[in-house]
């Protein structure tokens, strides 16, 4: 069966298709910038952050696949993708809301595991909503307007995470709301960040959910070129098969990515004790002070400035690699990122952490352009706790210093991958 070419979509419509994301990121940049702070405002330690954290990369190994398997096999009178974003949505916001408000569920358990249980939703939440808006995109653009639609994700990308990163601070150095909290509680201008962020995800998924239209499975298959259609049912074999056919490129990346993900997971889960204690000069038990609490609101400041590099510079990665290469890009990305990681350590003024940022985000960009991975963030779980505690002497700033190693790492690897391609 000859395939049939995709019609072109109005601007309005890839923008309204792609408005989802832009909730989905704020969400996952309130998550990335504050669930450290969250959880020691609970009560938890620096060496254990890590294992809290490891809830995140599991759910992600469990549900990514489950999902993206099942969501191109159903089909609902709501279409085949728009159910699963719409009730990851829904999960996500109440995980959202819950997480940061768990003191009040101590009766049944520590605020602290009630905390981890609600990270865990939220991140398996995002995970629901955002493998099939992904899938969605590719369902709806023809070849001739991918790059624009990649184009409108990354404005929208990068704007919800920008906004999630930074609302902590504006609503505390703008709007005057409390930095601090008693004990084992959060403070209120952290509460209503979630809050906002979690009704925020919601709009934007029911917005692109209300303004899109899914092509029917006999649709599809035309535009595939197949006479069957294309949603089928679908067996738990059927995902291990997708596993091994993974593309030859995504294994021959797999150490550099391996090693990416392995700092980023450090950079994430210590950036905000590391700059408590080495910038802020606070003890590890302080987390519940106002200078602690602008510390974290800081470290949402920066994680949002190398969110809006990393979207502008994406621009730039087709054109920068066409010029020299797609392994010297990349290469020259992560030395930067892992430099820049490294000279935290020789930063005391707070202000001057924007500039390692910058280069953060160079790399955040092209380590979004390679294969996800989730084992090294699972590893660094399971091992980044003892080793600040036991090797560190408890200084997160170490952690964070080792996630640049580990991008200098995988900066080497990528001259050992092979590339039919400059």
């Amino acid at each position: 069966m000859i395939k049939k070419q995709k019609p072109n979509l109005t601007s309005a419509q890839i923008w309204n298709m792609s408005f989802g994301f832009m909730g989905i990121q704020m969400g996952f940049a309130l998550q990335n910038a504050n669930a450290s702070r969250i959880l020691q405002n609970f009560g938890a330690d620096v060496e254990h952050l890590s294992w809290f954290w490891l809830v995140a990369p599991l759910t992600g190994m469990i549900v990514q696949p489950i999902i993206g398997h099942y969501s191109d096999k159903t089909w609902t009178k709501l279409g085949r993708r728009r159910p699963f974003f719409l009730a990851g949505a829904i999960l996500a916001s109440i995980g959202l809301i819950l997480m940061p408000n768990a003191d009040l569920f101590v009766s049944f358990l520590p605020a602290l595991w009630v905390g981890a249980g609600f990270l865990m939703i939220m991140d398996a939440s995002f995970n629901i909503a955002m493998e099939p808006f992904r899938a969605l995109v590719a369902d709806k653009l023809n070849d001739t307007q991918r790059t624009k639609g990649f184009a409108v994700q990354t404005i929208l990308i990068g704007i919800g995470a920008v906004v999630g990163s930074w609302l902590p601070y504006v609503l505390t150095e703008w709007f005057g709301f409390e930095k601090s909290a008693e004990n084992g509680k959060v403070p209120f201008s952290l509460v209503l960040s979630f809050i906002i962020g979690a009704i925020s995800l919601l709009f934007c998924i029911i917005w692109t959910v209300l303004k899109t239209k899914e092509y029917s499975p006999k649709e599809q298959a035309e535009f595939e070129g197949d006479t069957h259609s294309s949603v089928e049912s679908g067996s738990l074999l059927d995902i291990f098969k997708d596993f091994g056919s993974m593309p030859k490129t995504m294994k021959q990346l797999g150490l550099v990515q391996f090693f990416s993900w392995f700092g980023l997971f450090s950079m994430w889960v210590f950036t905000t004790p590391a700059i408590a204690q080495h910038v802020y000069k606070l003890s590890s038990s302080d987390t519940n002070s106002i200078a602690y609490n602008e510390a974290g609101n800081w470290v949402g400041v920066i994680f949002g400035i190398y969110n809006f590099v990393s979207a502008i510079y994406a621009f730039f990665l087709p054109s920068i690699s066409d010029k020299v290469g797609r392994k010297q890009t990349h290469f020259i990305s992560l030395i930067i990122g892992g430099l820049s990681l490294i000279s935290i350590f020789f930063i005391g003024d707070y202000k001057l952490l924007i500039l390692p940022m910058i280069g953060v985000g160079i790399a955040w960009a092209s380590i979004l352009a390679m294969p996800y991975i989730t084992i090294p963030q699972i590893i660094n779980g399971v091992i980044g706790g003892p080793i600040v505690k036991n090797l560190y002497g408890g200084q997160a700033i170490y952690a964070v210093m080792m996630g640049g190693v580990c991008f200098i790492i995988a900066a080497i690897c990528v001259r050992f991958v092979e590339d039919t391609e400059k």
